[in-house]
């Protein structure tokens, strides 16, 4: 065969096939943005099998991503338009519809979210108001546990700027090691973490208050997202309960399951938006 024979050829070959080849280009990924309420590596160890499962089933990438601290998420979220789904705090969620345009699709099929403040038992603390003038251990300022124990501390008549010290640590567990370590008086963190604890370390600490209840984690879409998809979507997240390789993930993650969202579930965390926007230098809401 000529060389022009053998161009013609491939030519034909090629333009015959463009059109398939173009039908298979996938579709544009989705960037699925996780909150760091843990290091990346446990982010990624916890998470990466439901967003597996997401790509796998919608048949196009979903891609993992993060934030180096809270404030940084936020501002992603809110001004950089940089996830297409999010998983966030239930108080992230509340800035993220109202200023973002994001709606939740499920949510954490659990009862509300709570901190508790906790001392030890050897210690002077029985009460709120023995926390005056001493200092609490607390996660990042921003995060839903310090957010509910300021509101707390403000119900019980405490300034938790000027009556205490807050003592940011880095983690649920930081915050009950400096209380149990003489770093500070008293910790704060979220309820569960506290019940996950083992008995003997429970049983050295005094509970001095829970706080107030928040709806659980929402799993949210972004606006430009087509609604089509977000209803697939919301369709995938529902229906894990139903089928062996759902069950699985959802014993992996912990999760008892995923609801529906009642409209409405999340406003009763405005009160948490005006820290919010002085974080983002957003000014009051």
């Amino acid at each position: 065969m000529s060389g022009l024979a053998v161009a013609l050829c491939l030519m034909a070959v090629f333009f015959s096939t463009a059109p398939a080849a173009q039908e298979m280009t996938p579709p544009r990924q989705l960037t699925f943005g996780f909150l760091p309420i843990v290091s990346t590596e446990r982010l990624v160890r916890r998470f990466g099998p439901l967003v597996d499962y997401l790509s796998r089933s919608l048949g196009r990438l979903v891609r993992m991503e993060t934030a180096p601290d809270f404030e940084t998420f936020l501002r992603r979220t809110q001004h950089e338009r940089r996830y297409d789904l999010l998983f966030t705090a239930p108080h992230f969620y509340y800035l993220a519809r109202r200023q973002a345009g994001y709606r939740a699709l499920v949510r954490v099929d659990r009862p509300g979210m709570r901190a508790v403040i906790v001392a030890p038992r050897t210690g002077p603390l029985r009460t709120l108001a023995d926390l005056r003038g001493r200092r609490l251990a607390t996660v990042d300022p921003l995060a839903l546990a310090t957010m509910l124990v300021r509101a707390r501390l403000q119900e019980a008549g405490l300034d938790p700027d000027r009556d205490l010290v807050l003592v940011p640590t880095p983690s649920h567990n930081a915050s009950l090691l400096s209380a149990l370590q003489g770093q500070a008086e008293a910790a704060s963190l979220m309820l569960p973490l506290f019940e996950q604890a083992a008995p003997g370390l429970r049983a050295s600490l005094r509970v001095l208050a829970n706080t107030g209840v928040s709806p659980h984690m929402p799993i949210s879409v972004a606006p430009w997202v087509q609604p089509e998809l977000a209803a697939r979507i919301r369709e995938l997240l529902l229906g894990l309960r139903e089928t062996p390789e759902g069950r699985a993930l959802l014993k992996h993650l912990n999760w008892p399951g995923l609801t529906t969202v009642a409209s409405g579930s999340y406003e009763g965390l405005a009160w948490a938006a005006p820290a919010l926007d002085t974080a983002l230098g957003d000014g009051a809401p």
